[in-house]
């Protein structure tokens, strides 16, 4: 069961070095659905719900404004990553009140032609600063399975601590129970991680600028 929210998220859109992460639209569906269909393959040793896929346009319209609508009530942050232009779904991401009080999980899944060129890394950067600079949060986590060594590689080199493997924590697409990772970072941590260069601008709802670092 997901945890209330007692904070409002104002970063719709989100601009770093090649990305552009930002709140969907149900105007992106087109777009989604040719990102998801090329990897569903890809994805379904990690994401239960390729399984499901495919899934028609109507269907991705759907979920988009569904993700839009629980955006814009502050009860869930679902984003896009999209490469500069916006013509391309690179993969998805979001902040997810799933690990308690003052606490969201990052999620996140990248392309299978998009794998290994810091596209992850750069979107959890991102929203490691929405998260602690612009909503105010005391932990950010980020679970995975631990055979998937690529999705372990990003919090291990952003700082995060390995606080535990949970033997036979979550359920795959069968039922069966696979152990999970949990990797957490604490405020004060981010604030003293070092963790590369930014380059990054954070806009709100109405398009205007609320955050930026160099």
């Amino acid at each position: 069961m997901q945890q209330p929210i007692s904070f409002a998220n104002p970063a719709y859109k989100i601009a770093t070095k090649r990305l552009v992460i930002r709140c969907y639209n149900p105007s992106d569906a087109a777009l989604l659905c040719e990102s998801v269909q090329e990897s569903v393959e890809h994805l379904k040793p990690w994401m239960p719900w390729a399984y499901g896929e495919p899934e028609s346009l109507e269907m991705k319209v759907q979920r988009t404004r569904s993700w839009r609508a629980k955006f814009d009530l502050d009860q869930e942050y679902v984003y896009g990553i999209f490469n500069i232009d916006e013509t391309k779904v690179i993969g998805s991401t979001g902040l997810h009140p799933k690990v308690g009080p003052g606490g969201m999980e990052i999620g996140y899944w990248i392309n299978v032609n998009e794998v290994r060129k810091g596209y992850c890394t750069e979107a959890v950067l991102a929203l490691m600063k929405v998260g602690f600079d612009i909503i105010g949060l005391s932990r950010l986590e980020i679970h995975c399975n631990p055979k998937n060594i690529a999705s372990a590689a990003v919090p291990r080199k952003l700082g995060f601590t390995h606080e535990a493997t949970l033997r036979k924590r979550k359920p795959d697409e069968n039922g069966e129970l696979q152990d999970r990772m949990i990797w957490s970072m604490l405020k004060e941590e981010y604030e003293t991680a070092v963790t590369g260069s930014t380059d990054i601008q954070i806009y709100d709802a109405t398009g205007s600028l609320i955050f930026v670092e160099y």
